[in-house]
């Protein structure tokens, strides 16, 4: 029991981020300085949002940017307020500087904000303490929370990436289960393919995040210590592989069901296979070693259907992926070994970087711009409410502003909502005189609670927090009470300031994205495609081109999702762009499936591979420049390709049905393009004006 308490996720983070909050306040209530205590354990909050919490290969070199970053911040402000500047300049200037770190690395990115909300905490001190004193804090409070954190994931090594490979297990689990649980659906494949599409692209998220936890904690020169991890992040690569190959044959498949039991067999096999995979999912979490695991029986009843119905493809297809799932999950090892740090995500030089980001086209200078200017904004409507300080108002747009419209509308809801409740509740309980003792244990249980839940209901944590900070504010400076309807004023302007910010600030629209993921998601396909028909395929860049395909989908994938969110689009063009995005994923997954072959031999010869290679790559150039040529007035003069040269002549290999099939949905695609760009010119509303010039 204590196992499982210690390492569960959320018991673990909470613990971690309560202890780290908490123990500055006890060393202070110790020592008779209670308020100090309280101030500094302000300053984890800027760490949190800054990542230094993030094990990294180069944790202490972050930990000294970000401390250097957030002192700077501090004076700077604090100098400039003293020379007359206006907060309305500072802010913005601060932001245009310090927005070249997401030219960077997405990781660098979070210190924007992160010393932003540093800066506006300083407006809180300035005035009552010297100027050395803030930068002093947040030296201290950063070497703290740096030095607390270190110890914490040195005691828990690999438990950041034993809860993602744990996720990771049982989200294949729920994806092999839907997949194979109610075969006769995918006849219909608008009904069958949307919840599978949405289980691939958890999935494929976390095994990206497995990548990157792989590169950023330098795995590879701890062999000792990431040994067993890496090899079971290879088992699933192996296990999502082999889950998510093709199964489009719904005739087939119907002919089978109807000749003999194969559903409820192929369900039998899959429910074992996915029972066995939550329980390695809990056994990577709780650091246990796995049992003993046999399917034989399923496999056995498997492999009379196939030798009773020869015939019929889907019997021998389950049976050969089933068996190599059985195998891996069997023997616990690899099908074969990757280079798992060739998918690295790597970080750009400053100069390249700050290059990039001198160009108007760069989107890291749009979001530190909008940000800017949101803080402009603020700044100058705190000045016209005569509020000397309106760090308040300043602090919601940071909380609540995330990178796209839809994440930001939520965070919105979610932070309106919990603070009303929040400053509810505390109106009510700062009526009760309860003692500082009491009332210290209280906003310890209620932070406790907050991080319990913060990661699923953001919402409900916010409630928690508001709570707490207020009493902060209260045990401060004992006005606690009275600042409750000013800070729910400051909240609601806060989150109307960052809602209209999204909106109308250079907004990077998703669906204004969606044609240029397209089109990165076809040139994926088509590099995989050439590997995959070349005369050495070898292992290790197939399997590297395999999940970059994938990846390049789920980024399409999710720009659509984002985009069915968005204001005022077109939604005839976007229910065709969905349709579009299906058969997009039959592509992945027939890319997964040839991917298997090819590594195991059975492949065309060099002369009918060429062929094939050249009919695809013209098919996929042909959906390129319909993506690229979507006006009606152009789209008649430019040359299209030529269609791609029939190669269906006699009885076809497996490579060749899958190649077959690809052509099929890259002509629907073709098709689908030709109606769904045109159309976007004709319905937008006001919008679609803005999507147009993103795009």
């Amino acid at each position: 029991m204590w196992r499982r308490l210690i390492y569960h996720p959320e018991v673990n983070y909470a613990l971690r981020q309560t202890l780290v909050l908490c123990l500055p306040v006890v060393v202070g209530l110790i020592f008779g300085n209670l308020q100090l205590g309280l101030i500094l354990s302000l300053v984890p909050v800027c760490c949190n949002i800054a990542g230094l919490d993030t094990p990294h290969k180069r944790f202490f070199k972050r930990l000294i940017i970000g401390t250097s970053l957030f002192a700077l911040s501090s004076l700077a402000v604090q100098l400039l307020l003293l020379n007359a500047v206006p907060l309305a300049a500072i802010l913005p200037g601060m932001a245009l500087l310090l927005g070249v770190t997401a030219e960077i690395s997405a990781l660098h990115a979070r210190l924007l904000p992160a010393s932003l909300i540093a800066a506006i905490f300083t407006l809180s001190l300035v005035g009552n303490m010297p100027i050395w004193q803030p930068m002093a804090l947040y030296t201290l409070g950063t070497i703290w929370y740096g030095l607390f954190n270190w110890f914490w994931l040195w005691l828990w090594r690999e438990q950041p990436l034993r809860e993602t490979l744990s996720l990771l297990y049982r989200e294949l689990a729920d994806y092999c289960e839907a997949k194979y649980s109610m075969l006769t659906q995918h006849i219909d494949p608008q009904t069958a393919l949307p919840p599978l599409l949405t289980r691939q692209q958890k999935v494929v998220d976390l095994i990206s995040q497995c990548y990157q936890q792989l590169h950023m904690l330098s795995a590879s020169s701890h062999q000792s210590d990431y040994k067993r991890l890496r090899r079971v992040f290879q088992v699933a690569l192996d296990l999502q592989e082999h889950i998510s190959v093709s199964l489009h044959q719904p005739e087939e498949v119907q002919k089978l069901v109807e000749q003999s039991h194969a559903e409820a067999v192929i369900r039998w096999n899959a429910m074992t296979v996915a029972a066995r995979l939550r329980t390695l999912s809990d056994d990577i979490l709780y650091h246990r070693y796995p049992g003993r695991f046999s399917m034989e029986k399923p496999l056995s009843a498997l492999e009379k259907i196939a030798s009773q119905h020869p015939d019929n493809p889907v019997g021998q297809f389950c049976l050969y992926h089933f068996n190599r799932i059985a195998r891996v999950l069997r023997t616990q090892r690899p099908l074969y070994v990757r280079d798992l740090m060739a998918d690295r995500q790597r970080r750009q030089p400053l100069w390249p970087a700050l290059k990039n980001y001198l160009s108007l086209k760069s989107s890291a200078l749009r979001t530190a711009a909008r940000l800017g200017v949101m803080l402009a904004v603020a700044s100058l409507l705190g000045a016209a409410l005569h509020l000397p300080k309106p760090w308040w108002i300043l602090m919601t747009i940071m909380f609540v502003t995330q990178n796209g419209y839809g994440a930001t509308r939520v965070r919105i809801l979610h932070r309106a909502g919990g603070t009303i409740a929040g400053l509810l509740i505390a109106a009510g309980a700062l009526h009760f005189h309860v003692a500082e003792g009491y009332t210290l244990l209280g906003m310890l249980i209620i932070t406790l609670a907050s991080y319990l839940i913060i990661r699923k209901s953001y919402g409900w944590a916010t409630i928690g927090f508001t709570i707490t900070a207020v009493y902060t504010l209260q045990l401060l400076s004992l006005n606690g009470e009275e600042m409750i309807m000013t800070r729910l004023i400051d909240t609601l302007l806060g989150c109307m300031i960052a809602f209209g910010g999204m909106v109308w600030l250079w907004p990077q629209w998703q669906s204004g994205l969606l044609r240029q993921n397209a089109h990165d998601a076809l040139e994926k396909d088509q590099t995989a495609i050439r590997l995959i028909l070349s005369n050495d395929p070898q292992p290790g860049p197939l399997a590297y081109e395999r999940m970059q395909v994938n990846q390049a989908h789920n980024a399409l994938y999710n720009s659509l999702n984002q985009a069915m969110q968005e204001p005022g689009f077109n939604n005839r063009y976007l229910a065709d762009m969905k349709l579009w995005v299906t058969h997009s994923q039959y592509i992945v997954e027939h890319i997964n499936a040839m991917t298997t072959l090819a590594r195991e031999h059975n492949m065309l010869t060099p002369d009918l591979a060429q062929r094939w290679l050249q009919s695809c790559e013209i098919a996929i150039q042909r959906c390129q420049q319909r993506l690229e040529y979507d006006a009606p007035g152009k789209a008649g003069e430019v040359n299209i390709l030529e269609p791609p040269e029939a190669l269906a002549h006699g009885p076809l290999s497996r490579v060749e049905q899958h190649l077959q099939r690809i052509l099929g949905h890259l002509s629907a695609m073709l098709t689908i393009s030709s109606v769904a760009w045109r159309q976007r010119p004709h319905h937008g509303i006001w919008l679609s004006r803005r999507l147009r010039k993103s795009d």
